[in-house]
């Protein structure tokens, strides 16, 4: 375990891994000039698999390439990259992989926001295996969970009430957030995944946030 991984599975507090299934060689063998050989090799030792009991997942790009298409239709990210989930949250957030941008957008699939940060210039300065070790090691618990109407923490508490997650779980919210629902335990339910995005996927439009890293170094050339 190198001191990046350490960081995340240890100080930050996201190890043990749950619910790990181990990659195919096939898969391994469809991705290695696709995505940085770390992260293949973080699939070799612990698999696709939760992180802080669920909190996040890291899981098979394969499985979510259709719903990522979805929601990239139709905006400037269409045929920009090749784009890649990599991980996901409790609650459904896409954590999306681009061969030529690196971890450069983020999908708020609760309110149909998607979020970019063009990592190109990063990308090509570290190198993608230090990109994505500091990818790891930057995460933290607090930016992955959700609060609701006072700011209190949904995770833990979502996990007592109703279990926790299987690989192909997560926390929805019933009625969706897009939709006028309200950020409550009471309106967290456990739904399966790929269809609870694509349902989100298709209560709307797509908004499409500003580059806020872009602007920054836009404004001090």
């Amino acid at each position: 375990m190198n001191k990046f991984f350490d960081n995340f599975y240890n100080f930050a507090g996201f190890g043990p891994a749950v619910k790990s299934k181990q990659p195919t060689a096939e898969e391994l063998e469809f991705f290695e000039d696709k995505l940085p050989n770390r992260l293949l090799e973080y699939w070799q030792e612990y698999g696709f698999c939760g992180w802080g009991e669920g909190l996040i997942w890291v899981v098979n790009p394969a499985d979510y390439a259709d719903i990522l298409m979805t929601w990239l239709s139709d905006t400037p990210f269409e045929n920009a990259d090749n784009y890649y989930v990599i991980a996901r949250s409790a609650f459904g957030e896409l954590i999306v992989w681009g061969e030529k941008t690196g971890q450069s957008i983020d999908i708020n699939v609760n309110f149909g926001m998607i979020f970019p940060t063009d990592n190109t210039e990063k990308l090509k300065k570290r190198g993608e295996e230090r990109s994505i070790e500091l990818f790891f090691a930057s995460m933290s618990k607090d930016s992955l969970d959700k609060k609701d109407l006072d700011e209190n923490p949904l995770f833990e508490r979502a996990m007592a009430k109703l279990g926790p997650l299987e690989a192909d779980e997560m926390y929805g919210f019933v009625p969706a957030l897009a939709i006028g629902g309200a950020p409550k335990l009471e309106n967290l339910q456990k739904v399966k995944v790929l269809e609870h995005l694509t349902f989100l996927a298709d209560l709307g439009e797509k908004t499409v946030m500003a580059d806020i890293v872009a602007m920054s170094n836009a404004l001090h050339k």
